[in-house]
């Protein structure tokens, strides 16, 4: 058994597992609202066809899922992080970098006493992220 992280967006899911796939060299496999059966769809009236209804994304040895909220009132995320522990300090600072880009740095990236490099952000899709490094501490 194995947990995966379950992201939710306002219409930008396409986008953002897009962007992810290329930070992380894989790429997301997307199943539109467009490619549900036609009594479900009934159902859910004013969804745009190409809304995300689910998304897989392989990460290292890990997935994440993703879809957007079709309701267009879901909260925004908070109290979860997706924590990432990365091989070496370059690859941190690589995927730190992109992932930072746009968005906002709570806690910048820094040596700790647990890991070589260690901070937190909330990407530009609203996404909270917590970025480290593998390897011996300072």
């Amino acid at each position: 058994m194995q947990p995966i992280a379950y992201l939710f967006f306002q219409g930008h899911c396409r986008d953002a597992m897009t962007r992810y796939g290329q930070i992380f060299g894989s790429a997301p496999e997307i199943m539109d609202f467009a490619d549900m059966p036609e009594t479900d769809r009934a159902q859910m009236p004013g969804v745009p066809d190409d809304a995300v209804m689910h998304c897989a994304l392989p990460v290292g040895e890990g997935w994440l899922y993703a879809s957007d909220d079709p309701s267009g009132s879901g909260p925004a995320m908070a109290g979860c992080e997706v924590c990432l522990s990365l091989p070496d300090e370059a690859e941190t600072r690589r995927v730190w970098d992109a992932l930072a880009d746009g968005g906002e740095v709570r806690m910048p990236l820094s040596p700790m006493f647990w890991t070589p490099l260690f901070g937190s952000l909330t990407d530009r899709f609203g996404i909270r992220w917590m970025i480290m490094a593998d390897g011996p501490t300072p």
